[in-house]
């Protein structure tokens, strides 16, 4: 994070300033696109999202990435004891820990509610025990915490030309869009630590199961049953971005460029899913580095106009 950023966002406690910038390092190491799509915003924006996503990133690594040698258990504790301070320190309106005290700052400038850091904490305690969604309701109960909170969460910075409240559904979608994505991705990476996103009953109905899945994953190919189940599951996650998509027209002029870009990327990984035969065993379906700065670069353009048109581009806490 540059001395510009920090700066055109108020932020100048010397700590403070470490801390947003750890949580800009673990945003850049694990999302490409996302980090890529916040180049497009203006300066006093990108820290506060740095914050919340890298926050995000820090505790998925608890659950995903564990010390050798944890189990369910000692996760849980783990992640038990971490909320417990969290939300101490969130109740304080500071800390001295550097992975909470740009989050709470950022919490505080955009009156986040609390509510969406503890779906997020139930979700990621989800991971831990559940290997299975029987439905559609199951797993969305899932991805309300794993990934709509997190639209909601950085909604109030990207700002937005309506209420909150009416913009708040379609930032909600284009997070679970998001993480649909993901689990189409990741099937044979979820499968190999003995999950499975996609709703069990929907898979049923082309006579795939986790058998049928786990022998495609072995042999780094895919079946006509698990291609048919694919392509029904890529649908029902286009509508997604369906729904997501008037939200972009609400969003603060300076914020479009960044969320559309983020949004055209993500859902073209669908796409590539789709050339490949829906193989997601043999390779992961990834946006070639040339796409996505061809694509960022074309809204970069844009995104600069919009914000030497805009003399205060930085959205006020609770536009």
């Amino acid at each position: 994070m540059t001395r510009k950023e920090l700066d055109a966002a108020g932020i100048h406690d010397p700590a403070l300033r470490s801390a947003y910038q750890r949580c800009r390092t673990l945003n850049a190491r694990h999302g490409r696109t996302y980090f890529l799509a916040t180049r497009l915003l203006s300066p006093p924006q990108r820290p506060p999202v740095h914050a919340l996503y890298g926050f995000a990133r820090w505790l998925d690594d608890i659950v995903d990435e564990p010390a050798a040698g944890a189990t369910p258990a000692t996760i849980t504790a783990e992640l038990d004891t971490v909320e417990q301070r969290f939300f101490s320190a969130l109740a304080a309106g500071h800390s001295d820990d550097p992975l909470f005290a740009s989050v709470i700052d950022t919490s505080a400038r955009y009156e986040i509610a609390n509510r969406h850091f503890r779906a997020f904490f139930r979700s990621m305690r989800m991971d831990l025990t559940v290997t299975d969604y029987p439905r559609r309701s199951a797993l969305d109960e899932y991805v309300h915490g794993s990934a709509e909170v997190i639209g909601l969460q950085v909604l109030p910075v990207l700002g937005t030309v309506t209420g909150r409240d009416e913009a708040a559904p379609h930032a909600a979608a284009l997070g679970k869009a998001f993480q649909l994505t993901n689990f189409l991705r990741d099937v044979g990476e979820d499968l190999a630590r003995d999950r499975v996103y996609l709703p069990a009953d929907e898979l049923a109905a082309f006579g795939v199961d986790r058998d049928r899945l786990g022998w495609c994953a072995d042999r780094g190919l895919v079946d006509r049953r698990v291609r048919e189940a694919l392509a029904a599951q890529i649908a029902v996650t286009r509508t997604l971005y369906d729904r997501a998509r008037p939200g972009i027209a609400m969003l603060h002029p300076v914020s479009r460029a960044c969320v559309a870009t983020a949004s055209r990327l993500y859902a073209e990984i669908l796409d590539r899913i789709e050339r490949a035969g829906y193989n997601v065993f043999a390779h992961r379906a990834v946006v070639p580095r040339r796409r996505r700065l061809a694509v960022a670069a074309g809204a970069l353009g844009r995104a600069q106009w919009l914000q030497l048109r805009n003399s205060s581009p930085l959205p006020p806490a609770g536009a």
